[in-house]
């Protein structure tokens, strides 16, 4: 109930934090985005100054018990294979799985992930769209139309 809380309080302070900006980065094109600190003699961001603009400082940081815990309350495990998900814990953590996994392995690692109970952040489609595609993999080539397997070239 706490940590439900907690990340309320996170998502509050995100809607609140500035995106912190380069100083005149708006001004020019060389001047590129991403936050660097200002360094200037007369600086008014450096100064703190209210007409500065908006530097990061540790009052804008989230609460410490969510901080890099996905938005669920799971903490966020990139798994590439099954030997992976062995020493983790299905309540604490939930399952990214990698981008560079092909389908059939993807599908085994996302069954086994299901069946010890994980939670899987990046299914990517829908759980119908899923038993489709195990029903395609485990038909044989001679079942499919040629429909399927060809377009029409018009």
């Amino acid at each position: 109930m706490e940590q439900k809380k907690l990340i309320q309080l996170r998502k509050k302070i995100n809607k609140k934090r500035p995106s912190f900006r380069r100083v005149e980065s708006w001004r020019y094109v060389r001047v590129k985005d991403p936050w660097r600190k200002a360094r200037g003699i007369d600086s008014r961001t450096r100064i703190k100054s209210k007409s500065g603009v908006k530097s990061p400082s540790m009052g804008y940081r989230g609460p410490k018990k969510v901080r890099g815990l996905h938005p669920s309350g799971y903490e966020e495990v990139r798994v590439v294979n099954v030997n992976d998900i062995e020493g983790l814990n299905n309540k604490k953590h939930a399952l990214k799985v990698s981008g560079k996994l092909g389908v059939k392995k993807r599908i085994a690692l996302i069954d086994y992930a299901q069946s010890r109970g994980f939670k899987v952040l990046n299914l990517g489609i829908s759980q119908k769209e899923l038993e489709g595609l195990e029903a395609m993999l485990k038909s044989p080539i001679e079942d499919l139309d040629d429909d399927d397997l060809l377009d029409d070239e018009d």
